[in-house]
């Protein structure tokens, strides 16, 4: 089939060139001239502008959106939106906020064009194993479409979910669990870590691996990390989020949801960001004043206000 890639960056990338792989033309465009001209060596249509990209594309349309959440994608969404027709399709795999996505599929249907939220699952490693796909919308539409979504996905990874903004929503948990499954391994080794075992970490990845009922990708990537950095001291601990484990949260409080170990994973990645906060200095001043408990002294006082 024929489609067109707008947003090159890791995973945009690997997917055109999976679906290079697999027999489909791809007509790509990113602003970095580079990412096109990565994808174009590796057998990719390329294109300067927007424009350009879905001038290129013959009969019904497709365009695959993976570019960041937010204005990003409202505005490409919009822009390609006025150049499509009745009946052309608009896939958008990046990590919308399921209700934005509702929103969309609302406006582009008011123009005849169908709107499939795709929650994508893979990572750096999709180009190798396939992504595993989440699919929101039309029926018809996703059915047009499965060529590109088979070969996107490994055996059995692709699915329809449900209607417009179910895909996201899905993938929306998914990410909160993913924050929790990471938790739990963080907290796991570190209590390992602190032992007085002397324990091969990497080794228990791997031998968790083996059976265990805690084996998971997750786990394998832990034991790659391991590898390459046994006491992980060429990084630091700053955890960045990029939205889903936040509305996963908030979707919980808004459901009623006791949602315990999401939560805390994400208030550990907040925590993570965070050196000699004001709370812990307040927790230790009153250890200090009720119980008489020494306190650290600060080599720099901190600024009012930090």
């Amino acid at each position: 089939m024929q489609l067109a890639m707008i947003g090159l960056g890791k995973m945009g990338a690997s997917m055109t060139e999976r679906l290079l792989q697999g027999g489909h033309s791809v007509v790509v465009f990113d602003t970095s001239a580079d990412n096109v001209n990565e994808v174009v060596n590796k057998g990719a249509i390329g294109s300067s502008s927007l424009d350009e990209a879905i001038s290129k594309l013959n009969g019904r349309k497709i365009v695959w959106m993976m570019v960041p959440s937010g204005d990003i994608t409202e505005n490409v969404f919009n822009s390609v939106l006025s150049q499509l027709s009745a009946n052309d399709i608009i896939i958008d795999g990046g990590n919308s906020f399921y209700k934005d996505s509702m929103r969309r599929s609302e406006v582009a249907s008011e123009k005849g064009v169908f709107f499939l939220d795709a929650g994508t699952s893979g990572g750096v490693w999709g180009l190798e194993v396939g992504y595993c796909l989440m699919v929101g919308g039309d029926a018809e539409a996703v059915e047009y479409s499965r060529e590109i979504f088979e070969t996107l996905a490994p055996p059995q990874g692709f699915q329809r979910i449900g209607k417009s903004g179910s895909g996201h929503f899905v993938k929306m948990v998914h990410n909160g669990i993913e924050y929790g499954m990471m938790q739990a391994y963080a907290e796991g080794f570190e209590i390992m870590q602190a032992s007085d075992f002397d324990v091969d970490l990497r080794a228990v990845a791997d031998l968790w691996g083996q059976g265990s009922v805690v084996r998971s990708w997750l786990l394998e990537l832990l034991e790659r990390a391991l590898k390459d950095d046994p006491g992980l001291e060429k990084i630091t601990g700053f955890v960045s989020d990029s939205g889903e484990g936040r509305w996963t949260v908030k979707e919980a409080i808004d459901l009623d949801v006791p949602a315990l170990s999401l939560t805390h994973a994400l208030m550990a990645r907040f925590r993570s960001r965070q050196e000699n906060t004001f709370a812990d200095r307040t927790l230790a001043a009153l250890r200090n004043q009720f119980g008489g408990h020494a306190v650290k002294k600060a080599e720099t006082p901190e600024p009012v206000g930090k």
